[in-house]
């Protein structure tokens, strides 16, 4: 994978982010540590790029990075449509997160919807995860006004973040 370099940020106000000329991936999680990670350390949503493509598809890229030096991007091609979008956003969030835990769990998306509530939009992913503990499912969830698409991936975050944290970063 590329950088992510001069990328624009695909949100219904338009126009472009400042992007990172160093963006790239890392080919290894972290290392272990005795010490518990400090709360600065914890796997961050760094970029979200969705790009509709003249082919009637999408594009997106999600970057995270963790303690702030090792990144790691994930990619997905998919339908430009709303259901479309919101499963290529929270699928390329999995890719990303299937780098930096470089195999010591799996992810695998399930589902993605948004729904109207509490007037605004909350968009709910299901993973089906397996890792030393075995399988298992998790939910997350993100409350979205404006971009689905990045909520979508923000709830993959929500819904794998303790288990992450418990698991692998606190090592």
């Amino acid at each position: 994978m590329g950088s992510f370099v001069g990328l624009r940020r695909a949100d219904r106000g338009g126009g472009t982010t400042p992007t990172d000329s160093s963006f790239g991936t890392s080919d290894k999680a972290s290392e272990a540590s005795s010490e518990p990670v400090a709360a600065h350390e914890r796997l961050r949503f760094a970029e979200f790029v969705l790009d509709r493509l003249s082919n009637g598809r999408c594009r997106a890229r999600v970057g995270l990075t963790w303690r702030g030096s090792e990144q790691f991007a994930g990619q997905c091609e998919g339908l430009a449509s709303q259901a479309g979008e919101l499963r290529c956003a929270a699928q390329a969030c999995v890719n990303a997160l299937g780098q930096a835990v470089a195999g010591a769990m799996t992810f695998e998306l399930l589902g993605v919807k948004a729904v109207r509530a509490f007037d605004a939009t909350v968009v709910i992913v299901s993973l089906a995860t397996n890792g030393e503990q075995g399988a298992q499912r998790v939910v997350g969830s993100y409350l979205t006004d404006s971009d689905p698409a990045r909520g979508a991936a923000l709830a993959v975050l929500n819904a794998t973040n303790r288990m992450l944290g418990n698991r692998l970063f606190m090592r």
